[in-house]
């Protein structure tokens, strides 16, 4: 056999060699890349709200307009009082306009009218991050009942909401609590499969839900002071 044919052989073996090695490689990459268990992890933190809105609506009722706003006025005097001795600052306290209702202009009513004709009513808002100033306020409420002022909270379902605004700060640490947790559920899979859990091949981070620590029934996650974060994240771990 001559040179050449020599390098033809040995070309066509080669060729054949290879010909079987790379299906075979991919099909063994293929393979370890379907070998994946899907995990699911869970992570919950228990917060407290850290920024309060307090809504203080306040109304009354007659047929003269002057005496009214000057009652308006007198009450108003009463609450911002009451509010910075409680230890709210000017700053925390927003005020907005009076409301006047006319009866005789609504174009709805029917028939005479016999109860007053003016309601007016105003709005002061709280907004505040000492949340517990505002529980302690609310708990001396009456001392402004006892002197005449009518609230009026039928708009709201809640006159305070509690809120929570440092997710941004605790989502680090609690994406690594669900992903430990997806972990041991993922090393608990393998080792009855006789497996072992090699590196992650994608995540998902799931959604971040603010939840009432207290599961109450008619009772939202804003009316709580007290808050249970949440996560399910979704794993995909590579088996080895």
């Amino acid at each position: 056999m001559d040179k050449k044919q020599i390098a033809a052989c040995t070309i066509l073996a080669l060729g054949i060699a290879l010909g079987g090695f790379f299906p075979g490689y991919y099909y063994y990459i293929s393979n370890r890349n379907n070998n994946t268990v899907t995990v699911k992890g869970l992570a919950e933190m228990d917060v407290s709200a850290d920024l309060a809105f307090w809504k203080i609506k306040f109304k009354t009722t007659g047929d003269d307009l002057t005496a009214l706003q000057q009652k308006m006025a007198g009450d108003l005097g009463a609450i911002e009082a009451f509010l910075q001795k409680s230890g709210f600052s000017k700053n925390e306290i927003m005020i907005e306009r009076i409301n006047t209702n006319d009866l005789k202009t609504n174009p709805y009513r029917s028939g005479e009218i016999t109860d007053s004709r003016y309601i007016l009513d105003q709005t002061i808002t709280v907004r505040t991050t000492n949340v517990t100033l505002v529980e302690q306020a609310l708990s001396k409420i009456g001392d402004l009942v006892a002197q005449g002022i009518i609230f009026d909270n039928q708009e709201y379902s809640s006159p305070v909401s509690y809120l929570f605004t440092g997710l941004n700060q605790i989502k680090p640490k609690m994406l690594e609590m669900a992903t430990q947790n997806a972990k041991q559920a993922a090393e608990q899979f393998a080792l009855s499969s006789q497996s072992k859990v090699g590196k992650i091949k994608n995540a998902n981070q799931g959604v971040f839900s603010i939840l009432p620590r207290e599961q109450i029934p008619g009772v939202s996650e804003t009316e709580q002071i007290n808050k249970t974060v949440r996560v399910v994240s979704t794993v995909v771990y590579y088996l080895e």
